[in-house]
């Protein structure tokens, strides 16, 4: 086996850790706790299936990439719960550290591909970071109206910070950022999400 095959063996087999990261969110219908793997996945079918949505035209199977590999860092770094402010200032340099490592196990070409488009996921600049981050903030959101608000109720969630959260959406799509917001509003009604 060439050096280069055994790199990327190593890397796919790394990355299978990413299934024993536990969210916070429940799969619909009061599922268990869903793993990082089953989110990406989620994301990136969501995102072949809602690119019409998109503001902007955009390369879907970058969007895609973006959403698969996002999360990777969290084998190393955690899931830091969107609403965790201890966890929130923190979560950059764990993350960076983690990009850093389990990137590196790839061959130098296909580490600088996906560090580039992890970068560009986080920074939200582009059409496609923006789409991802529509995909990343409404599969979450579809989860927790499905369990009937029960993860916002859980960890008593505000308004203010779903809305905060949920700001990135409307630079990605206006159309899916209105079904958020009815979501939000129907939740905030029923008090799974405190005022």
């Amino acid at each position: 086996m060439n050096d280069k095959l055994k790199q990327q063996l190593d890397f796919i087999l790394e990355i299978d850790k990413e299934k024993n990261i536990l969210r916070q969110t429940h799969l619909s219908g009061h599922g268990r706790r869903e793993n990082d793997a089953e989110h990406a996945w989620h994301m990136a079918i969501m995102a072949y299936l809602l690119k019409e949505y998109s503001n902007e035209p955009v390369d879907i199977t970058k969007v895609m990439i973006m959403c698969l590999i996002h999360d990777i860092v969290e084998i190393d770094a955690g899931d830091t719960y969107a609403y965790d402010t201890e966890g929130l200032k923190t979560q950059k340099a764990r993350e960076d550290a983690a990009k850093e490592r389990i990137f590196s196990l790839l061959p130098n070409a296909q580490k600088e591909e996906l560090t580039a488009l992890f970068d560009e996921f986080e920074e939200a600049r582009t059409a496609e970071s923006r789409f991802a981050h529509v995909m990343d903030n409404l599969q979450p959101l579809l989860l927790n109206n499905s369990n009937g608000g029960a993860d916002w109720r859980e960890h008593e969630v505000y308004a203010s910070q779903v809305y905060g959260r949920q700001q990135k959406t409307r630079y990605g799509s206006k159309q899916l950022y209105e079904i958020t917001d009815q979501i939000l509003k129907e939740n905030i009604k029923k008090g799974n999400i405190k005022e």
